[in-house]
């Protein structure tokens, strides 16, 4: 089985705008049998008018809310249309959102049912006048997250805490098994080459404690290869040492491209493959 467990589409409005027909067949044709379609789901409008950011970078993030349905509807076809070459699952990668969670449980309650997959990942933490992208870019991350909490090394203490509390947020029976990214706020990590030190060792213990809950909880995790794509990361998502660890604690790892442009599809594949050597 080769699998690319997450990818996006056109109705991200962060991606290529490239059709998802078009990125499914260069899936195929680099031989994936199987292929997850995790797009960004909409946000709650309470929690965007806590946001600290523009209404112009808040409107990057997710699909709208009057594309879900159709989103649903073309992904079901999708899989009728592809069933004889791949095996296509779709649904949503789901933000943490500890403040929404009674908006995050009715939204997987209404569409749960239709879902074949799903990840629950953290792409913001609360920082300068609200809450904040972990990674729209340099700039924003460093005036948000950095200054706000005084150093790189501390934001990455935050969203370890945020990443732990993911765990266990109960967001009722539709709630995502897989964790995306669990290294994510490390995507501007050569920005503070004083502290990139990869994973300092009360980090390391952090992440320990966090995979031993994973473990514990049956989770699997999204190894995904979009860092080392990224100019001011160059590593993947989470780095090898990290995932050796989490394989030695029985952790099942997924593949993910985070495609978002038909270039994007299988990219990284062989860093994936590594860490089982």
């Amino acid at each position: 089985m080769k699998y690319d467990g997450h990818t996006h589409t056109e109705y991200c409005p962060h991606g290529s705008g490239e059709p998802v027909e078009l990125m499914i067949e260069a899936a195929i044709k680099q031989g994936f049998t199987h292929y997850s379609i995790t797009e960004h789901p909409p946000l709650p409008h309470a929690f965007k008018q806590s946001m600290a950011n523009s209404t112009a970078e808040i409107d990057t993030t997710a699909m709208a809310v009057n594309d879900v349905e159709h989103y649903i509807k073309k992904m079901k076809r999708l899989q009728y249309q592809y069933g004889s070459d791949l095996t296509i699952k779709f649904g949503f990668e789901i933000d943490y959102l500890p403040e929404q969670t009674d908006w995050v449980r009715d939204f997987l309650n209404e569409y749960g049912p239709y879902l074949s997959d799903n990840l629950l990942s953290v792409h913001f933490l609360p920082g300068t006048d609200g809450w904040r992208f972990i990674d729209y870019s340099a700039a924003d991350f460093d005036a948000g997250l950095v200054k706000h909490y005084g150093s790189f090394t501390e934001v990455q203490n935050v969203y370890l805490n945020y990443l732990t509390d993911s765990l266990t947020w109960d967001v009722g029976r539709f709630k995502p098994a897989r964790i995306g990214h669990i290294s994510l706020a490390q995507k501007f990590q050569r920005q503070y080459p004083a502290e990139q030190t990869c994973y300092s060792a009360k980090q390391k213990q952090q992440y320990i404690q966090f995979l031993n809950q994973v473990a514990s909880q049956s989770y699997s995790l999204d190894f995904n290869t979009a860092g080392l794509y990224k100019a001011d990361c160059g590593d993947t998502y989470p780095h090898k040492g990290l995932a050796k660890i989490a394989l030695a604690k029985g952790i099942p790892f997924i593949y993910g491209s985070d495609a978002h442009s038909i270039k994007d599809v299988g990219r990284g594949y062989a860093h994936y493959s590594d860490i089982y050597r």
